[in-house]
């Protein structure tokens, strides 16, 4: 078995990709370590065999340290939607740099790093502006490096179409900033396999791979198709950028979970969708699932934010 360390494990992506390490080398699995600050969120993955949760703080350059340390492979996949530069700053950037300087220290060589399409120094947003230095962090390192880069990555309980289906739920109408918006949207488990293929693979070392599903799509088309599957269709009203950058600020200053900011209308301006300058997924033998085939099971109309239909129907509240 290989030992292999995966950062951000208990997150949407990582919970696949330690399913799928635990499965790997012939049914025999990897020694999957997850580190994580909240060791209930990872009930889930102490069910897996060869799967080992260790409380630890990612951030703590000692704490990091000693994890990287005796680990044949690390898989970095942690990072943030939303958020202030600075806090943008420590999660993609200072996170990758701690990382590279605990691979060379420890000697550990191979690195798998989960990044965004639209990555670029001179992106509009702090958010991909930050992707990218954390890629050129890891680069710099001299590791045996490979990316991938992203579009918006979909599956049962993500925080994309279920957060659409559930705003059309709650709303005769839906107001959508960066409705023209373009996405590539791509199932979680079509990254995850890619991830485990690329630690196996030492041909995908230096390469930069783009993890896209077959089919482009606007965010009113996407959030159209939520609303459809999720039985809970609305008209939706495309917002100018004027207003769209208006109602980010307000839901960025609601409480609770932020569902949209301002920074995410800026990472919008930049198309989510694969460039044809990079290889894909069918390079590394993987065919993208189509989101029709996926996502109307989980936001069907017994499933996701509809499922309570019929209750509210008996107590007269439909």
């Amino acid at each position: 078995m290989s030992k292999v360390l995966v950062l951000g494990g208990t997150g949407f992506v990582g919970r696949s990709v330690c399913a799928r390490l635990v499965t790997r080398s012939g049914g025999a699995g990897d020694a999957v370590t997850v580190a994580t600050r909240r060791v209930p969120h990872a009930r889930r993955l102490q069910l897996l065999p060869t799967v080992d949760v260790v409380r630890a703080d990612p951030h703590d350059a000692a704490q990091l340290a000693g994890l990287v340390r005796g680990c044949d492979a690390v898989v970095s996949l942690i990072g943030i939607l939303h958020g202030s530069p600075a806090e943008f700053q420590r999660v993609h950037v200072e996170l990758p740099r701690s990382l590279a300087r605990a691979c060379g220290a420890a000697g550990v060589r191979r690195v798998v790093h989960l990044s965004a399409i639209g990555a670029d120094a001179a992106a509009p947003s702090n958010y991909l502006r930050s992707k990218a230095a954390g890629e050129a962090a890891l680069k710099a390192a001299r590791l045996d490096l490979t990316l991938l880069r992203s579009s918006v990555i979909f599956g049962e309980g993500d925080r994309f179409l279920n957060l659409l289906a559930k705003l059309q739920a709650l709303s005769p109408v839906l107001p959508l900033g960066g409705a023209n918006a373009r996405f590539q949207p791509v199932w979680v488990e079509d990254v995850a396999a890619a991830v485990v293929h690329c630690l196996a693979d030492p041909k995908t070392i230096g390469q930069t791979f783009e993890c896209t599903g077959p089919t482009v799509y606007t965010l009113a088309e996407l959030a159209a198709l939520a609303g459809r599957w999720s039985g809970h269709a609305r008209p939706i009203l495309g917002l100018p950028g004027p207003l769209a950058r208006c109602q980010a600020w307000l839901l960025e200053h609601l409480p609770g979970p932020t569902l949209m900011s301002r920074d995410n209308v800026d990472s919008m301006l930049v198309a989510s969708v694969a460039s044809g300058r990079l290889p894909g997924l069918e390079r590394l033998g993987i065919r993208a699932s189509a989101l029709e085939a996926i996502a109307p099971a989980y936001l069907g109309a017994d499933q996701g934010v509809a499922r309570l239909d019929p209750l509210r129907a008996r107590a007269r509240r439909s």
